[in-house]
């Protein structure tokens, strides 16, 4: 093997030792010791007809990205639990044209959750009111854009909660 070669894959071993050294890490997903997380649906104190469940399915989905993150509707099996509230659906603000027309408006989600070790009752994460935003144009359907504007909102809060879930599972793991 010419002696350019050796050097190339010395210093390719080399850069990778270092990378993994660094303590970096992909945020997006949990490779860690198994865990469970008991879901149940939020509750919904809200007019909104199944937002509740939309928010289960997303969040759902998020945790699917880890393959070393279980949801079980199980409580007894689970090593924390994820548990949320939704306290509130809001429209506070209408834009209007110059001909009193409807051109946009403002659609506030409010919500809470917990996090919660269960072997040791421990809050491991709470967060007892939290905003979520999102302005939207009127279009043909108002429930069209107000349904886009909701989901974007879910999208959002989704992983939100996702990613700092796993930032306290890390650092659970790490104790």
């Amino acid at each position: 093997m010419p002696k350019l070669m050796r050097w190339r894959w010395g210093a390719a071993v080399l850069a990778l030792l270092l990378l993994y050294g660094c303590g970096y890490y992909f945020p997006y997903a949990y490779d860690g010791e198994h865990r469970v997380i008991y879901m149940p649906a939020w509750s919904n104190r809200t007019n909104k007809l199944g937002l509740d469940m939309k928010i289960y399915q997303s969040l759902a989905h998020w945790f699917q990205k880890s393959s070393s993150i279980t949801l079980t509707r199980e409580k007894s099996r689970a090593d924390f639990i994820l548990d949320g509230e939704i306290l509130a659906v809001e429209l506070p603000s209408v834009s209007w044209d110059s001909i009193s027309e409807v051109t946009g408006s403002k659609l506030n989600l409010f919500v809470r959750w917990v996090l919660k070790d269960q072997k040791s009752g421990t809050v491991l994460w709470e967060v007892p009111k939290k905003l979520y935003t999102e302005d939207y144009r009127m279009a043909t359907s108002v429930m069209a854009t107000e349904d886009d504007a909701l989901k974007k909102i879910i999208e959002d809060m989704s992983e939100d909660i996702y990613l700092g879930a796993l930032k306290r599972i890390r650092k659970q793991a790490r104790l």
